[in-house]
């Protein structure tokens, strides 16, 4: 009774209604909610602080800003329905929805600007290896047809790999360490209408979930950057279930040098050996080894499986 009764109080107003209805389209900052509602941000942190008390919404901050999602499934999904067999179109649906187009679009405006002004340094680097478009089959292909039930892309940039294999999944989180980023990858997923996912800022040493809440991962493009790809690899290995599957792609080893001083690259490409390894002591059992050459940098695919057997010598398959 006390938590209905806080979950009422909290909609008994028609701004947080609005709110609610405004958070099943996207995820929203409260500078863009106080945007399409026309108040100001204080007022409307309040509503958001009176909707996250009853537990209805949830704030995460990223650097300067705090975005707003809807809260656990279980709790918001009876009173949507409850909203929806009540609903009736009225002006300010009409407006707000207006209102969200204007962020879609001032979003997607940012991602352009951001993707111009960054598009040289990216070409320079797929200008050494095979076509992307190849690599994202060869990614599909390991991961096969059947429905990846909770995903996380562990370092996922700009959102690519969600757009590809979020429809995949029951629900797909996307993080990354770059509020930037996320901000470009939330611009993606709004174009794309991916509603399954969804973003958060975090360390790739620190994953969100817990134990065994994933059935699968990806990292794509990203151990190369880590100080310590191991434990990257173990974090990754702890949120899987068992059974679930870890998908790298990365590069083979290289002595591209000007990669490590100009794209802060810590390590130059990975042999099989040290994968595999860090695979066994992450209790991952090798599924597959794939090499696409096509240029200066060869791309490695390696796709394990969690076993929670761990062992210190993996050789490669």
């Amino acid at each position: 009774m006390v938590q209905a009764l806080a979950i009422f109080r909290a909609l008994a107003d028609s701004t947080r209604l609005r709110i609610v209805a405004l958070l099943r389209a996207m995820e929203l900052s409260v500078g863009e909610l106080a945007q399409v509602l026309g108040q100001s941000q204080p007022r409307v942190s309040r509503h958001v602080k009176i909707l996250c008390d009853a537990g209805l919404v949830e704030r995460r901050k990223e650097g300067s800003w705090v975005f707003v999602a809807l809260g656990a499934h279980a709790k918001v999904q009876p009173i949507l329905a409850a909203l929806d067999s009540w609903s009736e179109a009225d002006h300010w649906t009409v407006a707000d929805e207006a209102r969200l187009a204007a962020v879609r679009a001032d979003r997607a405006s940012a991602a352009a600007e951001w993707f111009e002004a960054n598009a040289g340094e990216w070409d320079a680097i797929r200008s050494l290896h095979v076509a992307d478009s190849e690599v994202e089959a060869a990614m599909a292909k390991a991961l096969g047809d059947a429905k990846l039930g909770c995903l996380i892309d562990i370092g996922t940039g700009t959102g690519r790999m969600l757009e590809l294999f979020a429809p995949l999944a029951e629900n797909a989180l996307g993080i990354d360490r770059s509020s930037e980023m996320l901000r470009l990858a939330r611009a993606k997923l709004s174009e794309r209408g991916l509603a399954n996912a969804e973003l958060r800022q975090a360390d790739l040493y620190a994953l969100p979930l817990a134990d065994g809440g994933a059935d699968a991962a990806l990292l794509h493009h990203v151990l190369h950057f880590a100080q310590q790809p191991g434990a990257a690899i173990g974090e990754a290995a702890r949120v899987l279930s068992d059974g679930g599957r870890l998908l790298i792609v990365d590069f083979a080893p290289h002595d591209r040098e000007e990669l490590r001083s100009r794209d802060a690259h810590t390590r130059l490409g990975f042999s099989d050996e040290q994968i595999l390894g860090w695979f066994g002591n992450a209790g991952l059992a090798p599924v597959l080894v794939e090499t696409l050459e096509g240029g200066a940098l060869t791309v490695k695919l390696w796709l394990g499986r969690k076993t929670g057997v761990k062992s210190k010598e993996v050789k490669a398959a």
